[in-house]
């Protein structure tokens, strides 16, 4: 698949009408390069640098995309992401199952949206939605 700009992207494509499933993962770092130097070499996996995101890589695994970045804070863990059509409607059904936001939705330029979201357990997972037109 081919970005905004008409350069390969691995990010996720969710298809119109489909269930919702897992399209992208993030993997958090103290080193981003060493984890780059890891991934590449345990699993064959391509890492080129993520644009506007300093010290972050994003992986070309041959099935769901991913990036490591910086870690946040000390364990944070691997967060994957569902693909959505619309992320403002999936949190409001996060919420109203029972969940919670803990990062409202926010622009990744040029290809979409996420938010991330807390289940019943505690449990942290994004949500994406694709958009070339976000800004």
């Amino acid at each position: 698949m081919h970005d905004s700009t008409g350069r390969k992207s691995y990010l996720p494509q969710v298809p119109p009408g489909c269930m919702p499933t897992i399209v992208w993962f993030n993997i958090p770092a103290a080193d981003p390069g060493r984890a780059r130097g890891f991934y590449e070499e345990a699993f064959a996996w391509a890492a080129k640098p993520f644009p506007g995101i300093e010290g972050a890589f994003e992986l070309a695994t041959d099935g769901i995309g991913g990036e490591i970045l910086p870690r946040a804070h000390p364990g944070e863990p691997i967060t994957v992401f569902v693909g959505v059509p619309s992320v403002e409607e999936y949190t409001v059904r996060a919420e109203r199952a029972g969940g919670r936001v803990v990062v409202r939705k926010r622009a990744v330029p040029g290809r979409g949206y996420f938010a991330v979201i807390e289940d019943t357990e505690g449990n942290r997972l994004g949500i994406w939605e694709d958009d070339p037109e976000a800004g």
